[in-house]
């Protein structure tokens, strides 16, 4: 019986064992293992991790790829868990961007033409029509002009929004006005009637929507959140929606994850919630992306979304 050479080690709190039948189906000459290697065992290049426990990553012998199992690597980054000589990858796949600009459109259009307003009228029995606005009439500003902001901006110029997009770095968005660096944050805010952020949490990022981004927005905003919650600053987006500056606010993630049951934010009028399936990982659509890679990394070729660990990103 010949030695399988090739191994591949799937880290993950849950049950791993379809993931592992999937990478199977694509990567067919590969030993898939879903149990923890030990000292002494072959060596395993490659490992597919979510949230892994401290020491799993340091513990697998012969590690040179490490692939994420989730578009935010921030948690990886912070624990220290992955040397420096390691090079990570994050998640992007067309299942993510679909999923969030799905989410992000559903809540921004349901805003938009009163939907909420509605539902919370029925529930009183109340019939008040309201002034309705076309979609060239609302300005959007998106943070973030990645795998995930990108398509989201670019579904807001379809629908005929005046859309405006802000990243770290200049990017050229067919149909929206593009701001960079954070000199140029506030600019690309101001006046906005929809702010969504899709940044990746970074050092530079974190608490980025606070009272001065929000102070710029039109009266009666609405705020879209499907990145990550160390973006907000909670207590000053609650000072926002007491006062009426922000009109309302849909929420897909947290800073404590799952959300504490004494948290103000579950029980505020004016903020939908959701506990973070804006944007899910479709395994299958996941494990594709990643075998692709596996195989550029064996040929020697360019592995696709490399972090940079001094982005962040």
């Amino acid at each position: 019986m010949l030695a399988v050479m090739k191994r591949l080690f799937i880290a993950s709190r849950g049950n791993p064992e379809h993931l592992a039948q999937l990478f199977r189906a694509e990567l067919p000459d590969y030993e898939v293992l879903t149990e923890q290697p030990k000292a002494g065992d072959p060596k395993v290049p490659f490992i597919v991790v979510g949230r892994p426990l401290p020491g799993v990553i340091r513990a697998v012998p012969g590690i040179k790829l490490v692939l994420s199992l989730n578009a935010g690597i921030e948690h990886l980054l912070a624990s220290g868990e992955v040397p420096e000589e390691l090079p990570i990858v994050r998640l992007v796949d067309e299942g993510l961007a679909i999923g969030m600009a799905e989410w992000v459109l559903a809540q921004a259009l349901s805003w938009h033409r009163n939907l909420f307003l509605y539902a919370e009228q029925q529930q009183r029995g109340e019939w008040t029509p309201q002034v309705e606005k076309l979609a060239n009439k609302r300005r959007v500003t998106v943070l973030g002009a990645g795998a995930l902001g990108r398509p989201v901006a670019e579904h807001f110029v379809r629908f005929g929004f005046d859309t405006r997009v802000w990243a770290r770095s200049r990017h050229d968005i067919p149909g929206a006005t593009t701001f960079a660096g954070m000199d140029q944050l506030l600019e690309a805010a101001r006046g906005a009637d929809i702010l969504v952020n899709l940044l990746p949490l970074t050092a530079e990022t974190r608490d980025i929507v606070n009272a001065n981004v929000i102070s710029v927005l039109a009266d009666g905003a609405f705020f879209i959140n499907g990145a990550r919650g160390g973006h907000v600053v909670d207590a000053d987006l609650i000072a926002a929606l007491d006062s009426g500056k922000l009109s309302g606010a849909a929420l897909d993630v947290f800073r404590i994850e799952p959300l504490p049951a004494d948290d103000p934010l579950w029980k505020h009028p004016k903020i939908r919630l959701s506990p973070h399936v804006a944007a899910p990982t479709h395994q299958h659509m996941a494990v594709k992306e990643m075998a692709a890679n596996i195989r550029r990394f064996e040929s020697g070729e360019p592995v696709l979304h490399i972090v940079d660990r001094h982005k962040g990103y």
